[in-house]
């Protein structure tokens, strides 16, 4: 159950219908989740899995669109950011998975990509895939690559504009969250005619930073690193890849409102994208006419404070929506209920 049916209220903005990122029209999120042993004694264990988000139904490639990233703090292993901050566009699935997956959800992706676009990499360009990342080894066997390509392409083809699954599915099964049960979260804000969507991946913070809504002073399990979280923001709002990374910084608002500080060791990363403009990749025109919203009309404040709203939300969802979790070596996580002190 998400926190706002528990009855907590985070910021002042209204949700869209489905308090989740697929709020914003076009967006749909996929998961493929692993959850089994991987010897006969049960030390060795998949629990991971992946989790899609694609901007529109059609096709990405032909059809990108406005995008930017922010690098909260950079310890973090993501493919395809340097080129969409270089060019403003997204033209790929976002991907989210384990660490040591990358390599293989980046090439589940491109396979993907490839057999719907022919022309990628011959008569045409490459193609940019950007896949994001947080470490699941306390509870899943990352060293045996149980992530394949084949798991990211099925992820992408569950996608749907359904209210995504929340907590500990997809990216986020083996995803620990201020010591509990973390994952997939997702939230959104309506900001007079717009909306914006937040889906985060929340691998971060010990116990006793959980401070919001709890006071526990019980130690975080000391097998975790700094954690990190990766952060997607869409919304329908006009706005160019610079105003989208503007308000990409907000979402860091919302993370240290849960109490993170941005470890040294802990990536920290936004990628934003705007479904409002489909910029073609096939144009034998010389110039594009676009709208973006004023950066001096008071909007713009709505927005920064929706994305941070909507991001300190979805991570409390995380924890709010996710199950305890057995996985390697008898390790067990176990959920927290935010209203109850124990």
């Amino acid at each position: 159950m998400k926190v706002r049916e528990k009855g907590i209220t985070i910021g002042k903005l209204p949700s869209g219908v489905k308090n989740c990122i697929t709020d914003v029209e076009g967006v749909m999120v996929g998961h493929v989740t692993m959850d089994f042993p991987l010897d006969s004694a049960g030390d060795e264990y998949a629990c991971t899995g992946v989790t899609a988000i694609l901007p529109h139904k059609g096709n990405l490639f032909k059809e990108k669109v406005t995008a930017a990233s922010y690098v909260i703090n950079g310890f973090g292993k993501t493919t395809g950011l340097v080129q969409v901050n270089e060019l403003g566009v997204l033209e790929s699935p976002i991907m989210l998975t384990n660490t040591f997956a990358v390599p293989a959800v980046t090439q589940g992706t491109l396979e993907y990509m490839l057999a719907g676009n022919p022309e990628i990499g011959d008569t045409t360009g490459t193609i940019n895939i950007v896949v994001g990342e947080c470490n699941d080894s306390y509870l899943n066997s990352i060293r045996l690559f149980p992530v394949k390509p084949e798991h990211a392409i099925d992820a992408i083809q569950n996608a749907s504009e359904h209210r995504a699954e929340e907590g500990a599915v997809g990216a986020g099964k083996g995803m620990i969250c201020f010591g509990y049960k973390g994952g997939i979260g997702s939230s959104s804000r309506m900001v007079e005619e717009y909306t914006i969507g937040c889906l985060v991946l929340t691998n971060f913070g010990k116990k006793e930073e959980l401070l919001r809504f709890r006071n526990s002073e019980r130690s975080a399990l000391s097998e975790t690193s700094d954690g990190s979280i990766i952060i997607v923001l869409a919304t329908d709002a006009p706005l160019s890849d610079r105003q989208l990374q503007r308000i990409a910084k907000r979402c860091g608002i919302g993370l240290g409102r849960t109490g993170s500080h941005f470890s040294h060791g802990s990536g920290d990363i936004v990628i934003a994208f705007s479904t409002a403009h489909k910029i073609a990749h096939f144009s034998d025109e010389v110039t594009e006419i676009r709208k973006q919203l004023r950066e001096d009309h008071p909007i713009i404040n709505q927005l920064f404070a929706a994305a941070a709203e909507a991001a300190e939300e979805a991570i409390f969802n995380s924890l709010s929506q996710a199950n305890t979790t057995k996985g390697r070596a008898g390790r067990i996580v176990h959920h927290i209920d935010l209203l109850k002190e124990e």
